[in-house]
């Protein structure tokens, strides 16, 4: 309950803090990229319940697209969406997923169902015990995850048999050890990391 009703204040003054903001980069959007304004993507929630996870539209519409990973440098991505996705701007709308309770501000990230499918029973159980989170541990160490897979000579398999097993031991450590103080210290790394990366580009 605790975690739940700390969820729902920061994100309620987050929201009032980031409104004028959200429209005004909201319409930023529509200008540059005709379409739709979020990008919507089915996930795993808690205890596997499938939901339909936020985002800012960062890629042209293209209906017919089903590749689950955004590999280096997507043809896809637009100009304004490669600015959002630097600076993770494109994952504010989550805050809305966790006004829902689809989701909390920290926690593991949500997955696709295909790569959840694969899980064992015992991560089954413990990383999908919580509800998904807009940031964790596994966030930070793989912000630049889409770049990592351009490297590679078979993404798709780096990431089930490399990425994957990396983000489960970090959820597993979150889930075990869970609670608000430990939130208020991913949050904070979370922002730093962002703004230092920014920063640096």
């Amino acid at each position: 309950m605790s975690k739940r009703l700390f969820d729902l204040t920061a994100t309620l003054v987050g929201l009032s803090v980031l409104a004028i903001p959200l429209l005004v980069l909201a319409a930023i959007i529509k200008f540059y990229s005709p379409g739709p304004l979020f990008f919507r993507q089915v996930r795993a929630g808690r205890y596997g319940r499938p939901f339909q996870i936020l985002k800012f539209r960062t890629m042209t519409p293209q209906p017919d697209a089903v590749r689950e990973l955004t590999i280096g440098e997507d043809p896809r991505i637009t100009s304004i969406g490669r600015i959002l996705r630097k600076s993770k701007l494109d994952e504010l709308p989550q805050l809305i997923n966790v006004l829902r309770g689809d989701m909390s501000l920290v926690g593991p990230r949500p997955e696709v169902p295909e790569f959840v499918q694969k899980y064992s029973p015992a991560d089954f159980r413990t990383v999908l015990s919580v509800r998904p989170g807009l940031t964790d541990f596994a966030s930070i160490r793989f912000r630049n995850e889409s770049e990592l897979l351009a490297k590679q000579s078979d993404p798709v398999t780096y990431y089930e048999n490399v990425i994957v097993p990396a983000k489960l031991r970090y959820s597993r450590f979150y889930v075990r050890r869970a609670s608000v103080r430990l939130d208020l210290y991913i949050i904070i790394s979370t922002i730093i990391t962002i703004g230092r990366d920014f920063a640096s580009r």
